[in-house]
């Protein structure tokens, strides 16, 4: 899906997700006519969650009647739950303030984390402006120049990760369970870009995230042409075609025989992929995707 038909499909959405009261169209002066929509991203500027809320509120406001402005804030915090449990709670569910959280973010709920303030299932869910998959890149200045490298070394090397709801901290986990493999996980970075300059620094060694955020911005475009990082592994069943030498967790499990609970496991831990870089908004807020739409 190319950016461009992302946020049409995602605007369309949004007005729907946006109407959801009969009293605003009642009004003879559009509701948010203007007003500003907030929206609120849950990591620091430059990641990929960040770079695609500026892009499609750039556009956004055209599709709405009223034409609102829009600004994009900053709320990063324990792994994406400090604006999960703000949404949830503070938020009115006017329309006015949106948010992208971690698509993961759910994990924290079911394994009864004592931060979380929110129910998953109630948010308004407005849509994704795309589908990702997993990767695991590792500079390539250290001895691990394959997964299999990292099986055999006795000092694990070091991963960076937002939080436990996070794609850098639960995909490593998972291949630590699917491939007998071990990482050193350092959590508490506020978002990808802070984790890829302490990878630069030498601070850690490795990051887990999204083939489409490495290749679709800067340092990942950079690495990947001067070599400065090699991928490991990738979350999809197929190869991307970008990377086709690195191999698939699924391939993997295939040489190492997991078991077919793990099996299951990664298949609950992979499903965020399709939730991609959710769009939503506060209890009480419900989408409408138009028929129209395909």
């Amino acid at each position: 899906m190319t950016k461009g038909k992302a946020v049409f499909i995602l605007s369309s959405l949004v007005i729907g997700g946006l109407s959801f009261t009969p009293n605003l169209r009642a009004q003879s002066k559009p509701f948010f006519q203007d007003k500003t929509i907030r929206v609120i991203v849950a990591f620091s500027p430059g990641g990929g969650y960040d770079l695609w809320a500026r892009l499609i509120t750039r556009y956004m406001g055209r599709y709405i009647t009223g034409n609102p402005n829009f600004i994009v804030q900053n709320m990063p915090g324990a792994g994406s739950i400090t604006a999960a449990n703000f949404l949830y709670n503070l938020a009115k569910p006017d329309g006015l303030t949106l948010g992208s959280i971690s698509a993961a973010l759910y994990f924290d709920q079911l394994i009864g984390r004592r931060e979380v303030n929110f129910d998953w299932a109630r948010f308004g869910w407005i849509g994704t402006p795309e589908r990702t998959s997993e990767m695991i890149y590792i500079r390539s200045d250290t001895p691990y120049r394959t997964i299999e490298d990292v099986r055999k070394a006795s000092d694990p090397p070091r991963c960076g990760a937002v939080g436990t709801g996070s794609t850098d901290y639960y995909f490593p986990r998972l291949l630590e369970d699917a491939l007998g493999v071990k990482f050193n996980i350092v959590i508490g970075y506020p978002g990808s870009i802070d984790i890829d300059l302490a990878t630069e620094k030498g601070e850690v060694h490795c990051r887990a995230g999204t083939t489409s955020a490495f290749f679709g911005r800067e340092p990942g475009r950079t690495w990947a042409k001067t070599g400065f990082v090699r991928l490991l592994v990738q979350g999809g069943k197929k190869r991307d075609a970008r990377i086709p030498d690195v191999p698939t967790i699924y391939e993997l499990m295939d040489k190492h025989g997991t078991s077919e609970v793990i099996r299951r496991l990664a298949s609950v831990l992979l499903s965020p992929g399709d939730f991609g870089r959710p769009l939503l908004g506060p209890p009480g807020h419900r989408a409408r995707s138009p028929k129209a739409i395909a």
